[in-house]
C-alpha cells in the first residue's frame, strides 16, 4: 500500500475531537436563606437533565448539557442549582446514525463530570452540605430516546432533542 492510499484511507475514517469545554450559564438560588438552614426536615432532591445540539459549521457542533438540581425541605425550596455545561465538538466521517449517537451519548458523557463539579461547588458554596451527583448512563438515555422516537414514528434526531 502506498502512502497516498494510506492517507486517503485515514482521511475517510471517523474522527471526533473536543475543541472547547465551557460553562455557558450557571445559577444558584437559596430563596429561603437564612431561615432554611434552621429547618430539620428531610431534603428531597429532584434532578432534571436536558441537552441541545447546535451546528456551528461543517462537522462542528456545540452540545449544551443542562443539569438542574432542586432541593426542597417540606414545601420550601432550599436551593436550586443549574448549570449549562457546553462543549464544541468536531464530529467528521460518521454516517447520520453514528453522528447522532456520538452527539447523543458520547458528548454528554464528556461534559457531565464538569457539570457535576460545578453543581457540587455551587451547593457547597451556598452553605449547604456537599452534594454529589451520581453517574448517569447517557448511552441508556440515548437508546431509550431513540426507542421512543422509533415507536412514535417521530423522525427527529434523538441527539438534537433529548
Amino acid at each position: 500500500m502506498t502512502d497516498n492510499q494510506a492517507n486517503g484511507q485515514a482521511s475517510a475514517q471517523a474522527q471526533l475531537s473536543v475543541q472547547k469545554i465551557y460553562i455557558k450559564d450557571s445559577s444558584f438560588e437559596a430563596p429561603g436563606a437564612p431561615h432554611i438552614f434552621q429547618d430539620n426536615g428531610q431534603p428531597q432532591i429532584q434532578l432534571s437533565l436536558g441537552q441541545g445540539v447546535t451546528t456551528l459549521g461543517q462537522d462542528v457542533y456545540e452540545l449544551v448539557l443542562t443539569v438542574t438540581v432542586t432541593c426542597k425541605i417540606g414545601e420550601k425550596t432550599a436551593y436550586l442549582a443549574e448549570v449549562q455545561q457546553a462543549g464544541i465538538f468536531g464530529v467528521a466521517g460518521f454516517d447520520d446514525a453514528g453522528r447522532d449517537g456520538v452527539l447523543g451519548s458520547y458528548c454528554p458523557n464528556v461534559l457531565f463530570p464538569y457539570a457535576r463539579q460545578a453543581i457540587s461547588d455551587m451547593v457547597q458554596n451556598g452553605g449547604f452540605p456537599p452534594f454529589f451527583l451520581q453517574p448517569i448512563n447517557f448511552d441508556a438515555l440515548y437508546a431509550e430516546a431513540l426507542r421512543r422516537r422509533t415507536e412514535g414514528g417521530d423522525a427527529e434526531t434523538p441527539a438534537l432533542n433529548a
